[in-house]
């Protein structure tokens, strides 16, 4: 009856639908709004940020490099993650999980001086992103760290009467320098003068080295029949299994590698059958246990042999799975005109292959749907590296491209074009900086009569150079027979390895 009603009233019918029309424009209308009252610019936000740059600032982790190394990490996520909220499409940014080692410190008297009087530890949070604006994403993050929001007061008088689209290609990762008066008025604390002043009290090397030089030789005599068995270990394991190399994630004593190693050596004299699959693999002793991107089985420190046991049972399907991984890389390559794509491990959290493998899949099926497909050989020589948490397309300072798998293809085939005589360049400097490198390691280890140089991962060759040229000007014998970690801090590892900073003070 209803439906023989409304075919009779054509009139009433259009004027429902004028209704609903106008209804859904209202609707869209109060939506926007909404959107405009709650937008939040990229330097806002950042401002807004000042507590949790503070407190989680990889700067101030000198002495705790696994903690640095997470904050660090996690940064980069977050800053993409920002970066992200700002493009159109915002509501299909995926959720992230991060971890952070957040800083307990105790509050000057004299807020004015934007000074923190002391550090008192720090604890780990980690919370899961979820928002869908930036104002969201800055509350949740301040709130998950049980960090102060009522500075958040002043921003919410002036989102009603903002209508300005947020800035885009702002960074996130750190917090933009403002005016000394700045400070004053607001009470907020100058994190570029902590810095400053953390700065001025590092010690100049000789002196570091003249008070530190004798525990570390008593750490490094005593470690060294742990180190001797560490040697013998890993020799051992490779040639039984023939590995191709034994590694680990972090920088984890030299006790606590040694009883990883002898935990497997165990599982292999027990069940000797369950590591045949181990040949021809890297293993890295890691967080958890599985494959990573570059084929490496991962064996995670704080599982049983039981779940090893398992891993080395699926070893087989990882196998099957890299295969497929590689195949899509070719073709990607063929697509590309030849450039290859890579993951750098060194330069961020571990991805599993079955993640990786998603990630060129997705990447892929964009590009075959554009029929996308560059001069052969054109690109050849060139690498790139895939992310899922970036908007534009980047060329990193090795030379490398940066490309997010949610890049339009016809806009990165401009841009590999126009930027690929850059990247060509860039990939020579590296190079031959690398090549650089090596020969003034080398001749450091000679001259200082070292027992091991090496760097962190964020040390660059660049500053690795001039660090060991400076170490061979300077020629200090408080270094002999000991193993030197270039890095960005002084620290005396539990093992009596130095860490020095590769700025260090004559």
């Amino acid at each position: 009856m209803i439906w023989f009603q409304v075919h009779l009233c054509p009139s009433v019918m259009s004027v429902n639908a004028l209704l609903r029309c106008t209804t859904r424009s209202q609707r869209k209308q109060v939506t926007t709004y909404l959107v405009q009252q709650r937008a939040l610019s990229a330097a806002e936000a950042v401002n807004a940020l000042r507590p949790f740059y503070f407190a989680v600032h990889p700067d101030f982790f000198g002495q705790f490099p696994r903690e640095r190394e997470v904050n660090e990490n996690s940064l980069k996520r977050l800053n993409g993650y920002l970066e992200n909220l700002q493009k159109p499409g915002s509501n299909l940014v995926r959720p992230v999980e991060l971890t952070f080692y957040v800083r307990d410190t105790k509050e000057n008297t004299e807020k004015q001086t934007g000074v923190c009087s002391g550090f008192t530890g720090f604890r780990s949070v980690s919370f899961i992103l979820h928002t869908k604006d930036v104002l969201s994403t800055v509350m949740n993050v301040l709130t998950s760290c049980s960090l102060p929001v009522e500075h958040m007061k002043e921003f919410e008088g002036s989102f009603g009467t903002s209508k300005s689209v947020p800035d885009r290609g702002v960074s996130f990762y750190r917090p933009i320098k403002w005016d000394k008066s700045y400070y004053t008025f607001t009470g907020f604390r100058d994190l570029e003068q902590e810095l400053q002043q953390a700065r001025r009290m590092e010690p100049t090397l000789h002196g570091w080295l003249r008070n530190s030089e004798p525990e570390a030789t008593k750490k490094h005599n005593a470690s060294l029949p742990r180190r001797e068995e560490l040697s013998r270990l890993k020799k051992e394991l490779c040639q039984t299994f023939i590995l191709a190399d034994i590694r680990w994630q972090r920088s984890w004593g030299v006790a606590h590698k040694c009883s990883q190693l002898q935990s497997l050596s165990r599982l292999s004299q027990q069940n000797p059958e369950d590591l045949i699959n181990l040949q021809g693999h890297t293993v890295v002793f890691a967080d958890q246990s599985g494959m990573n991107a570059s084929g490496d089985v991962m064996l995670g420190t704080m599982d049983v042999h039981h779940q090893w046991t398992k891993l080395f049972q699926q070893l087989p399907s990882y196998r099957r799975l890299q295969q497929q991984t590689d195949w899509l890389k070719e073709r990607i390559s063929d697509l590309l005109g030849g450039s290859q794509v890579i993951h750098l491990e060194k330069l961020g959290p571990v991805q599993p292959i079955a993640e990786h493998y998603s990630t060129l899949s997705t990447f892929h099926k964009s590009l075959m749907s554009h029929h996308l497909r560059l001069h052969p050989r054109s690109m050849y020589g060139l690498t790139m590296v895939l992310e899922n948490d970036r908007s534009t397309p980047s060329l990193h300072e090795m030379g490398h491209f940066i490309i997010p798998i949610s890049c339009d293809p016809p806009k990165l085939q401009v841009f590999l074009q126009s930027h690929a005589p850059e990247a060509r360049a860039r990939s020579l400097q590296r190079n031959q900086l690398q090549m650089e490198e090596e020969k003034v390691v080398k001749l450091c280890l000679q001259r200082l009569s070292l027992r091991g140089l090496s760097k962190e991962p964020s040390v660059t060759s660049s500053q690795m150079i001039l660090c060991c040229k400076r170490l061979i000007e300077q020629h200090s014998p408080l270094m002999q027979g000991l193993h030197v970690c270039v890095s960005h801090f002084y620290s005396v590892m539990q093992d009596g390895d130095l860490c020095i900073p590769w700025d260090w003070k004559s």
